[in-house]
């Protein structure tokens, strides 16, 4: 599904998204823990640290920092390979899957209803103008 909309209306609605994760209630995740969450989400598995570390362009460690929290929110779950005993396996979580329901969800009314911060100067202006004239109409 193509991405539409302005690179300011884009960043608008990250914001709002970001800002309606903090402000319910649960546990706040980084931009780093974010970024492994929805990877392992979005992406195609399975997923290894490595195969994350390689695809964020980050460290191992930094992965698994990222999964140590992930882990114990219960948003992503790491078993051994059962073919490769020395790789780690990233698994998605029902809880996770929640999460990025709830996700979808923040997104999709922050995309319908797009906040002052993301109207452009001129459809500002145009909406406060309306504001006058119907407060002088009635």
């Amino acid at each position: 599904m193509p991405v539409q909309g302005t690179p300011d209306q884009l960043v608008g609605i990250l914001r709002d998204t970001v800002v309606a994760l903090v402000r319910r209630d649960g546990p706040d995740l980084s931009a780093r823990q974010l970024g492994v969450f929805l990877t392992v989400y979005l992406g195609e598995g399975p997923h290894t640290v490595r195969g994350l570390a390689a695809s964020l362009n980050v460290s191992k460690p930094a992965i698994t920092r990222a999964l140590d929290r992930l882990g114990e929110l219960d948003f992503a779950r790491r078993k051994t390979d059962p073919q490769d005993r020395r790789s780690v396996l990233v698994q998605r979580t029902v809880k996770g899957a929640a999460l990025l329901r709830e996700m979808r969800s923040i997104m999709g009314e922050a995309a319908a209803a797009p906040s002052e911060e993301q109207a452009s100067p001129a459809a500002t202006a145009q909406a406060a103008n309306q504001q006058v004239a119907t407060k002088r109409a009635g």
